[in-house]
C-alpha cells in the first residue's frame, strides 16, 4: 500500500488557505502529502503516480468533487475522505453512496479528520487482506463461523443482526448509509423504510455494546448512516 513505508495522501482542494494546514498536519503526522487544485489534475495525479489515500473537497472549480468519487470508483479502491464544506445530509448520503469511505465537514478541527484518515486506510488493509475474523475493542466477529464474542463470551445474534455486524465490521471505519446497509441485510433489491435499519442497530448495540446508551462501537453518522469505529480513531463518538 505505501511506497517506501511512507503513506502518501492526495489533497484535492483549490483554497491556499486550507493547505497551509492541512500539509503541515499531515506531514507532521508522518504522510506524504501531494496537493491537486482540481479534478482533472488530482485524476491524472492518481492514475500517474497512485496513492494511498485522497482528502476530496467537493466545491472544485472544474468538476463537482461527486463525480470526481465515482470516476475514482470506476478503477480504484484507495480510501476517499471528503473534506467539505458542503453538509446537506443529501450530499453526504449522495458521496457515500458513490463510494466515499467517510464525510468530515468544514470548519474541522485536524485532529478529528487524522482520526477518520486513520480509520479509512485501517479499513482498506481489512479489505484487502480478506481476514477470516476482526477485532477492535472488545468485540470479535469470526466471519468463517459466523460467531460473535465480546469480551471473550459468545453473543447470540438473529441472521439480520449478524449480517448487519458482518457488512460493518468488514467496512470498518468507513461510514455506510442506510440505503447500502438495506442493500447488505434485507437485499439489493428490497424496499425498507431506514427506520428498520434503527431498530436492528439499537438490537445490537444492546448486545455489543457495554452501555447501548453511549455506544462506542457501533457510531452514528445523522442522518447518514452508520460507521464501526475503530481502536485507531481518538474522536468523540456519536451515538
Amino acid at each position: 500500500m505505501t511506497h517506501l513505508g511512507v503513506v502518501r495522501v492526495l489533497v484535492v482542494d483549490d483554497e491556499p488557505q486550507l493547505l497551509r494546514v492541512l500539509k503541515p498536519s499531515l506531514t507532521a503526522a508522518g504522510y506524504e502529502v501531494t496537493a491537486a487544485p482540481d479534478g482533472k489534475s488530482a485524476l491524472a495525479h492518481l492514475a500517474a503516480e497512485g496513492c494511498d489515500a485522497v482528502v476530496l473537497d467537493l466545491g472544485l472549480p472544474d468538476m463537482d468533487g461527486k463525480e470526481v468519487i465515482a470516476r475514482i470508483r470506476d478503477w480504484s479502491d484507495v480510501p476517499i475522505v471528503v473534506l467539505s464544506a458542503r453538509d446537506l445530509e443529501e450530499e453526504k448520503i449522495a458521496a457515500l453512496d458513490l463510494g466515499a469511505d467517510d464525510f468530515v465537514n468544514k470548519p474541522f478541527a485536524v485532529g478529528e479528520l487524522l482520526a477518520r484518515l486513520r480509520a479509512a486506510l485501517r479499513g482498506r488493509e481489512m479489505r484487502f487482506a480478506a481476514k477470516a475474523d476482526f477485532r477492535a475493542f472488545d468485540l470479535h466477529v469470526n466471519f468463517a463461523s459466523r460467531r460473535v464474542a465480546v469480551s471473550d463470551q459468545e453473543i447470540h445474534l438473529t441472521a439480520r443482526e449478524y449480517d448487519l455486524v458482518k457488512t460493518l465490521a468488514r467496512h470498518a471505519g468507513r461510514v455506510l448509509t442506510h440505503r447500502q446497509i438495506i442493500a447488505a441485510v434485507w437485499g439489493p433489491d428490497s424496499v425498507v423504510d431506514a427506520q428498520f435499519v434503527r431498530v436492528l442497530v439499537a438490537q445490537v448495540r444492546s448486545k455489543i455494546e457495554a452501555d447501548p446508551s453511549s455506544p462506542r462501537i457501533v457510531i452514528t453518522e445523522p442522518g447518514v448512516g452508520y460507521r464501526l469505529a475503530t481502536e485507531s480513531e481518538n474522536v468523540t463518538v456519536k451515538r
